[in-house]
């Protein structure tokens, strides 16, 4: 017991100044090199704080081996930027005044909902809340509003179309149906609903509108009485 108890204080501050040495964006900000350099070290760590047959020199030894490689790569992105790029992407600008970038969300494997869902984490409830939305190559999603964003908003926009697939669940709330649907979207252009490429309605009837290789639009909906969320 005292002798696990002695490679768990080494290992651990072995780590700790490898955390450290590698710096405050380690931790919150990781590019995908670090997640998987982190990863690794941490795996590596268990192995001879809990396996007495393997010597404690051979885990600080891979820890610090580990540590060098980060090192080198992180001097690699500074003087590189294909290296940079290949290493950590590049940023990706999903959201701008025409409205939503298909091309950009199909590049990192995502979609209008994902786009949805992190604008929210970011205090952002409606698409045309915003002028820009940008993912970082860390993941982090950066925005800049509107000039006349109203922060007050109390109307919640459901999602009705993402990428030519209709929300069900979500048009039933709305108490549309779907041959509605269908005459709204070819009043703005569109052949069929697989050329949407997304549409939300808010409380309020407030639709945003946009074809896949077209602009945003906004109008407004008269939503039948009694609907509400």
């Amino acid at each position: 017991m005292i002798i696990i108890f002695i490679r768990s204080v080494v290992i651990f501050a072995t780590l700790l100044i490898v955390m450290r040495i590698m710096g405050k964006r380690q931790i919150g900000e990781m590019q995908p090199f670090e997640l998987v350099i982190t990863l690794l070290v941490s795996e590596l760590a268990c192995i001879p704080m809990t396996d007495v047959s393997v010597p404690l020199l051979y885990g600080v030894v891979a820890i610090v081996a580990v540590f060098i490689l980060h090192q080198l790569l992180s001097i690699l992105q500074q003087t590189s930027q294909t290296a940079k790029r290949i290493l950590s992407g590049k940023p990706s600008l999903v959201l701008n005044k025409n409205g939503v970038d298909f091309y950009e969300l199909r590049q990192n494997n995502m979609d209008v909902e994902d786009l949805i869902e992190s604008m929210r984490s970011a205090g952002f409830y409606s698409l045309d809340d915003l002028d820009y939305a940008i993912f970082e190559s860390n993941g982090k999603l950066s925005t800049k509003e509107k000039i006349d964003y109203d922060k007050k908003k109390t109307a919640l926009p459901l999602l009705i179309i993402n990428d030519g697939q209709v929300k069900n669940k979500n048009l039933a709330i709305i108490n549309m149906s779907l041959d509605e649907l269908k005459r709204i979207a070819k009043s703005k252009g569109a052949k069929s609903l697989k050329h949407v490429g997304v549409m939300t309605v808010d409380g309020n009837g407030k639709v945003y509108f946009q074809l896949l290789h077209s602009k945003y639009t906004t109008f407004n909906v008269s939503l039948k009485e009694g609907v509400k969320w």
